[in-house]
Order: C-alpha cells, then structure tokens, then sequence
C-alpha cells in the first residue's frame, strides 16, 4: 500500500484543531481533539507531551502574529503601540485567554513583546521590580480588552436596580459595535497616563 502523501499529524495540525476546539467551545481535551482529528489519543503524543505543550504551542502562534516594531519615538509611545498591536492580534481567539493566563509562559515567541515592553519601560527610568509590575498591568488589561471583544452585543441589561448614574450611561450604548474599540482606547489613554505619572525621566 503507497504511504500517504501528507502526514495525518503534526504538531502544528494538532495546534490548528485545538485552537478550533477553544474558538468553539472555550476549551480543549485530549480525547476531544483526538476525536476531531480522527486518530486514537494515544497517536497524539507522538507529536506533544500532552495538553500544556498545546497550549503553549498556541500562545507560541498567537504571539507570533504580534508585530514588535523598532521604538522610534517615546517609551510610553511605544508601549501604547504594542499594547494595541497585542489586542489585535488576540482578538482573533479571544477564548484562548483563560487557557493562557492558566498556565505559566514558556513560549520564547512570547518574549519578543515583553522584550520590547521591559525595554520601553528601563528607557523610561522604571526599577526592574516595577518593570514587572507595568507589564503586569499592561498584560492584564490588554488581554481583559480582547475578551471584552467576544461580550454580547448588549452587555448590561437594564436593571431596576440601576441607579441614576448608570442608567444615563447605559443609555449612550445600546447595540454597538463599537464599544470594544472605543473602550480600549479609552482605558490605554488612562493607563499611560498613569504610567507617565509614575515613570521617573519624561516620556
């Protein structure tokens, strides 16, 4: 019998059918992905030592797509530029978010962006110890935002329990597809603002 032309397996067809799975129902099993694939579970860990290997083989993808440009302008320009640039490239599988901060990061694809941010940051005068924390807190909103991209259209239902205050503000919403967008830029605008405030040299 000829072989096939094409491998049934790999570790990148194995990460393509997880990130599927995750898309679709916001997780992933061995058993699961097997199924999918139409091969035995067993057949899987020729190709990965197991479920924490895919998913950094995942989070590895992802931040393969992030563009990390060379600064040319100010520190925190810089990171308003990756921070935008990590919300895109995360809003395509915004349901792999809680798979991700579940796990430690191995990836070295990942360090490209927090290079880039830790540099940024040591140029706007930041102690290591704070450096970890801005990325931090950088990382936790941008990946906070991209999930807010796979919210409901309408997000908060009016409420008899809503005060005055809220109501006015849920009145500007409604059905908009803009909301996402517009709070992100919203919430980086405050956020650098917050980060110039406490870096030591100007931005």
């Amino acid at each position: 019998m000829p072989r096939p032309s094409q491998r049934l397996l790999s570790p990148e067809i194995i990460t393509e059918a997880a990130m599927r799975m995750v898309d679709l129902t916001g997780d992933f099993t061995m058993p699961g992905l097997a199924e999918r694939l139409k091969v035995r579970p067993s057949s899987l860990y020729n190709h990965v030592s197991g479920r924490a290997e895919i998913i950094e083989l995942m989070r590895a993808r992802m931040m393969a797509g992030i563009v990390v440009a060379d600064p040319d302008g100010k520190w925190s320009e810089t990171v308003a530029g990756l921070a935008r640039e990590y919300r895109r490239n995360y809003a395509e599988h915004p349901r792999l978010i809680p798979l991700f901060t579940a796990h430690t990061v191995q990836s070295g694809v990942a360090f490209g962006l927090y290079n880039a941010l830790a540099q940024a940051f040591s140029e706007g005068g930041f102690t290591p110890e704070e450096i970890l924390h801005a990325i931090t807190t950088v990382d936790s909103f941008v990946l906070g935002s991209a999930l807010d991209l796979a919210a409901p259209e309408v997000v908060w239902a009016t409420a008899p329990e809503a005060n005055e205050a809220m109501l006015a503000a849920l009145a500007t919403s409604g059905p908009n597809p803009g909301r996402a967008d517009a709070a992100f830029e919203f919430g980086l605008r405050t956020l650098i603002a917050g980060l110039v405030a406490q870096a030591p040299f100007e931005p």
